[in-house]
């Protein structure tokens, strides 16, 4: 369900003219963020996605979002019960892997090393922009994952 509404303000001009200035404003009731994403985009917008498919829903995204550019952030979750199969990498900005439920094992790859950080629920790390990263699991384990998907890259682990 989504309602639109209008949000109103008021903006002072030279202390004694008040002008009603109007937006639509989209309030959408609640959604499940393991099955509809959310894009942050230019000007603190947000828009709910729709279900991921695989892959090839992340090439769509972008082609949708383009002109947001490296900005943009996709907020997305996911439960996972087996290490990662790739690598993935974010050219253009950093990423936010924040851990909800269970523990995982976040293994970055800089200057030639792989450091492995373990997440339990509640805490978080930041992929830096460039850095190629995956997770290894050992038990059923949730994320949220705020994501500059701008270039997003993947290579077999």
């Amino acid at each position: 369900l989504t309602l639109r509404a209008t949000q109103s303000s008021l903006v002072a001009l030279a202390g004694w003219l008040a002008v009603v200035v109007s937006q639509e404003v989209e309030c959408t009731m609640a959604k499940a963020l393991s099955k509809n994403p959310i894009h942050l985009g230019l000007g603190a917008t947000a828009v709910v996605e729709s279900e991921i498919s695989g892959m090839d829903w992340y090439a769509k995204y972008q082609d949708r979002h383009e002109s947001d550019g490296a900005e943009a952030r996709l907020v997305s979750m996911f439960t996972f019960d087996g290490s990662w199969p790739h690598w993935e990498m974010h050219p253009h900005g950093t990423e936010v892997v924040l851990c909800t439920g269970g523990s995982m094992t976040l293994i970055q790859e800089i200057d030639g090393n792989e450091i492995r950080t373990k997440l339990h629920a509640g805490e978080y790390a930041i992929n830096a922009p460039g850095v190629w990263h995956t997770a290894d699991v050992d038990e059923p384990v949730t994320a949220i994952f705020m994501t500059a998907g701008l270039g997003t890259q993947h290579r077999p682990r």
